[in-house]
């Protein structure tokens, strides 16, 4: 991955991670069921949930960059794309969500920055591309007698 690939991925980990502080003083896990069912799962206190489960995303997304990311692994474009899309996604969700309910809801103030930086990566990523070898016919080792 690209030094700015890895930029725009690290700033992507950042953006979600004021995005869960903005949905937690939202209260998102009283507002949106899913967040509250995921949250309940995680401990009694949905509060606690919450940041169990926000903590956990962000400190993933550091781990990939410290790892795969930084040390340019095979894996960093995949782990890129992965976190693209689950950007993406959410950052799309929160605001048909407030679009359809005709006011904010929580983590919409951030889902812009989310959604930007996704597409400056998407971008990278497609730009810096390794194209694969051209797929030839299958060859076998030949028998020698």
């Amino acid at each position: 991955m690209s030094r700015l690939g890895r930029a725009l991925f690290l700033a992507l980990i950042a953006v979600q991670a004021v995005h869960s502080v903005e949905e937690y003083l939202g209260r998102l896990y009283d507002v949106l069921a899913p967040a509250g069912l995921v949250s309940g799962l995680l401990s009694i206190d949905r509060r606690v949930g919450f940041v169990i489960f926000n903590a956990s995303l962000v400190a993933i997304g550091v781990v990939c960059y410290l790892g795969p990311i930084l040390h340019a692994r095979r894996s960093a474009a995949a782990i890129g794309w992965l976190w693209v899309v689950l950007e993406l996604a959410n950052g799309t969700a929160h605001v048909v969500w407030a679009a359809s309910a005709g006011s904010y809801r929580p983590g919409l103030a951030t889902a812009p920055a989310l959604l930007g930086i996704a597409l400056l990566l998407a971008r990278e990523l497609r730009r810096n591309r390794i194209a694969p070898e051209p797929a030839g016919p299958p060859t076998f080792p030949s028998r020698s007698a």
